[in-house]
């Protein structure tokens, strides 16, 4: 009964749906709820008042130990709200699929903007809702496909060429690496290369792997967003990196910048441990066959490779080896002879 001896509380308040907030005051969870539910035109019966910041719904016992000029949201029966996160999920559905006039009362608000940090976030939000993911051709994007040469006519295309072009030069590194191999074993060596040449050109250098048309073998969704599989060292990507070189010329530049590492699963180095090791095993094979196909997983297929952002590629000395169980073929076995059966 002392609460109408005391000065009214304030707030503002807002329903679920709306920015636009009032300002109301009341000696009671009731009497705000009810002065609300009046300047909105909603009724009384099931609703109820959270605040704003996390959710937690106003009540009587509650309702003095509330700081004056809080924000607080109204819901009606069947709505909630969990706080920040809730405006952070609708945030997200609007700009999901942006329409014209999001897009233009973002640059109208970075036109005029000069703190720093605030034009960077509208900058990179542009630069994200700007994005023309679903587009695939030239005559669809055509922003998408300036710098790059005439034949390239779809961005897919583009990509699995970059992918391609990126295992090629693997390739020519584990050539070129013949002339440190002794003469007795290059023969060899040069065969091994070749055969693991064939095999690419068969597979198109797993060119797949950046074309989100692939059926099978991707690195990206279907709609062409490539997650960071994180540094060497641990599962995945704590900093959450990802990029859709699909959506617009500036993501495909920055694309090229992530590194295909050989790190994956057994997490080796070509230049310091794969290409050595497959030279070393060569010359001492000793009537063993090497199994080129083992270090042909590690130097050219996702079994080894792991996509990665610039900033979580470590340079560092790995220190790790290649499976010894698995540098030569096992060998055949014998089949055992029957005895032959005495005629009766």
């Amino acid at each position: 009964m002392f609460a109408v001896f005391r000065k009214p509380k304030t707030f503002k308040l807002r329903s679920l749906h709306s920015q636009k907030k009032f300002g109301v005051a009341g000696r009671s969870c009731e009497e705000v709820l009810r002065k609300g539910c009046l300047h909105l035109q909603l009724p009384v019966p099931g609703s109820r008042l959270c605040l704003y910041e996390d959710g937690t719904e106003l009540t009587g016992d509650y309702f003095w130990s509330v700081p004056d000029n809080s924000e607080l949201v109204l819901l009606t029966e069947g709505q909630s709200w969990q706080g920040y996160v809730s405006d952070i999920s609708h945030f997200l559905n609007v700009f999901h699929k942006p329409h014209e006039g999001v897009i233009q009362a973002a640059r109208q608000l970075l036109s005029g903007e000069q703190a720093p940090l605030r034009q960077k976030l509208l900058a990179d939000l542009l630069h994200t809702v700007s994005e023309n993911i679903s587009a695939e051709t030239r005559a669809e994007d055509p922003t998408w496909f300036e710098g790059l040469e005439s034949r390239f006519t779809s961005k897919s295309s583009y990509l699995r060429y970059s992918c391609e072009s990126r295992i090629r030069g693997y390739l020519r590194e584990v050539s070129s690496y013949s002339s440190m191999v002794g003469t007795e074993a290059q023969e060899e060596y040069v065969r091994v290369v070749d055969a693991m040449c064939r095999k690419l050109r068969a597979v198109q250098y797993n060119g797949g792997y950046f074309d989100r048309g692939a059926k099978a073998g991707r690195l990206c969704t279907p709609e062409g967003w490539f997650s960071c599989q994180g540094p060497f060292d641990v599962d995945d990507c704590a900093s959450k990196h990802s990029i859709n070189p699909y959506g617009n010329r500036e993501s495909r530049v920055l694309f090229s910048t992530w590194n295909l590492d050989h790190v994956l699963l057994c997490r080796i180095e070509k230049k310091r441990t794969i290409v050595p090791t497959l030279a070393e095993a060569i010359k001492e094979q000793a009537g063993r066959e090497v199994d080129w196909e083992y270090f042909y997983s590690l130097l050219f297929t996702s079994e080894n490779l792991k996509l990665v952002h610039i900033a979580c590629h470590k340079k560092t000395t790995h220190k790790l080896s290649c499976d010894p169980h698995r540098i030569y073929k096992p060998p055949a076995r014998q089949k055992r002879k029957r005895p032959a059966r005495k005629c009766p």
